[in-house]
């Protein structure tokens, strides 16, 4: 994926012909706006375009939808297209799109579509995107889909980034830095302040699977709040080197018991995994307990906190470091000192 300015983005290429034929401005569209940046993907040969996304914040009444929506703070998607590439490619931009309406704190995120591209519909609506209005113009009538970032809706996929706090049990897990590169690429290995939104990582998704023999994580359940800690890398003493990086939301946990044999395991676990099949079968084959989490990657902490801050400012001080509980004050530490954004959290 690349932030590029429209000056620099092919506007001859095939993947932009259904939008010309779905709005015919589109190339004056385009042409004026020359100086501003889509986000952009490419196929594997580097040249043909199979992602666009162009987002614009927009402030006050709209009046050009029916019925009219009330002043509010919004990001518009205002170009949204992407080929069929199945849902974690679809996950990655609206990752994007939702990130991006974090940092820039507003209420809502709105996009238009015409009713045939269920496909698009169908990802957005898993994504907590309601249809509330209506939009005519030359083009036809499209609906108006809005995704409120100031209620919730009560589930972890439909309220997404958002996270619930309250009566939650907050678990720090462990990973080690081979796969937790893998699986949160934009959660970077320093304590520098972070800046989310330059982030460009094909990996990049919003469902994550971690897959571990430890058996404390047995514990952790649905809805609990994973905090990602992501263990020394032998590059210095794990007090600078070990450091907290994600907010993570538990969708699903399951166990060895739970698959009748490995190719049941295997389908589960691979599609959002960082492990390989091999790496899979290996750890099948061990007999060990096998607990499998599936989670939301919510937000990457702004600056990253080492544990060295875990154990002498919040006075975290586990028996052991893959798997804890963290009490609601060393979690409310960890995001007052990650520097979270705070809309994102919900009490």
């Amino acid at each position: 994926m690349k932030h590029l300015k429209f000056k620099d983005i092919n506007i001859d290429d095939i993947f932009f012909d259904s939008l010309k034929d779905s709005y015919k401005e589109f190339p004056i569209w385009f042409a004026k706006k020359s100086e501003e940046k889509a986000y952009v993907t490419f196929e594997d040969n580097g040249i043909d375009i199979n992602g666009f996304l162009y987002l614009k914040r927009e402030d006050g009444v709209m009046k050009d939808v029916n019925p009219i929506q009330e002043n509010k703070r919004r990001l518009k998607v205002g170009t949204f297209k992407i080929n069929g590439r199945g849902t974690k490619y679809g996950d990655r931009f609206i990752k994007k799109i939702l990130d991006t309406a974090l940092s820039q704190n507003v209420d809502e995120v709105y996009l238009t579509i015409f009713d045939k591209h269920n496909s698009l519909i169908l990802l957005i609506e898993k994504y907590g995107f309601v249809k509330r209005a209506i939009k005519t113009t030359q083009n036809g009538k499209e609906y108006v889909y809005f995704k409120d970032l100031r209620n919730t809706q009560g589930d972890i996929l439909l309220d997404y980034p958002l996270v619930h706090t309250k009566g939650r049990s907050k678990y720090c897990l462990s990973i080690y830095p081979k796969y937790h590169t893998r699986l949160f690429p934009d959660s970077i290995l320093n304590t520098e302040k972070y800046d989310v939104i330059k982030d460009v990582s094909y990996t990049n998704s919003i469902n994550k699977i971690y897959v571990c023999s430890m058996p404390d994580a047995k514990v952790i359940g649905p809805e609990d709040i994973i905090v990602t800690y992501r263990t020394k890398d032998n590059q210095g003493p794990a007090h600078f080197r070990s450091v907290v990086t994600s907010v993570c939301v538990v969708e699903d946990v399951r166990f060895r018991e739970n698959f009748n044999n490995f190719d049941e395991f295997f389908q589960y676990a691979n599609e959002y995994s960082v492990f390989d099949r091999s790496d899979l079968l290996g750890m099948w084959n061990k007999k060990k307990p096998l607990i499998i989490i599936k989670m939301t990657y919510n937000i990457a902490l702004t600056r990253r906190i080492t544990k060295q801050i875990l154990m002498e400012e919040l006075g975290v001080k586990p028996r052991y470091w893959g798997v804890f509980k963290l009490t609601d004050e060393q979690f409310e530490g960890i995001l007052e000192r990650g520097e979270i954004y705070e809309n994102i959290i919900i009490d």
